[in-house]
């Protein structure tokens, strides 16, 4: 039986598509059969981030109205032969799934994958609900930003109240000298007030921005430091202990992360 996680936030425009896709790739270069799943019905992103789009001929919502069994509407990665993607419907509006019908996918894909990553769309009303639906457990993003950060804490109340607990964080988008400068939250901040474990730390880094416009995710880029992150995240989750990595100039902030994760002193 595999283990479903939901991949969320309160606001949009944080990166949790290229996280979804950044984590889920990762889990496939450690070795795991994964399935991406995208729940943002009506605004499908994830299959155009993977370099998908074209191999779509059903979608998750074809097969909750029976016009597809589920192994149709999987799209094999073009990369991995065990990572998989079940894209989002892009003509139907968000009520044509319902959480009771997310939930039966999920526990089906459970079956059959190690893991299955939800892409859940931004908000906190019937997409969110949905896409948590058959979650295991959450992952929520934000980035240094008093607005995210304000909508996670929102989403982690919420999903606290679906029992989805111990959610973990990932904080993407740091950049170091911004930072430095009071011009940007620092990490103790943010984990401060949100009061959740920190799962990593995602440096700005334009490869991510290039690698969704050409339909490969950073992770497969050796030299970019967000893809080094995402596989320190991916070690993580399958229970590895991974140091934070290096992040050049940022010698002062590097204690303060090994003091959160427990690796400093």
């Amino acid at each position: 039986m595999g283990e479903a996680i939901v991949v969320t936030s309160g606001k949009g425009g944080v990166g949790k598509t290229s996280t979804s896709a950044n984590i889920g790739t990762a889990l496939a270069l450690a070795g795991k059969k994964v399935c991406l799943v995208d729940t943002d019905i009506g605004l499908r992103n994830l299959d155009v981030v993977m370099g998908l789009e074209n191999r779509i001929v059903y979608d998750v919502v074809d097969v909750v109205n029976d016009n597809c069994r589920l192994e149709q509407a999987l799209i094999k990665d073009k990369r991995f032969d065990h990572l998989f993607l079940l894209p989002a419907s892009q003509t139907k509006d968000k009520t044509a799934l319902v959480p009771e019908a997310m939930k039966k996918i999920v526990q089906d894909l459970k079956d059959k994958f190690d893991y299955v990553i939800i892409d859940c769309p931004a908000g906190i009303e019937q997409g969110f609900q949905v896409a948590i639906a058959g979650a295991d457990r959450a992952i929520v993003v934000t980035t240094p930003e008093n607005a995210a950060v304000r909508d996670a804490d929102r989403v982690i109340g919420l999903l606290e109240s679906a029992r989805i607990h111990g959610p973990k964080l990932v904080i993407n988008r740091i950049r170091p000298h911004m930072v430095r400068l009071g011009d940007m939250l620092d990490i103790d901040e943010i984990v401060s007030i949100l009061a959740i474990d920190l799962l990593g730390v995602v440096p700005d880094d334009e490869s991510v921005i290039a690698g969704s416009n050409h339909g490969e995710p950073t992770v497969l880029n050796p030299s970019s430091k967000a893809a080094i992150a995402y596989r320190n995240i991916a070690r993580r989750i399958l229970g590895d202990s991974v140091p934070l990595m290096n992040l050049e100039e940022t010698t002062g902030l590097l204690g303060k992360f090994k003091k959160i994760m427990g690796f400093g002193k």
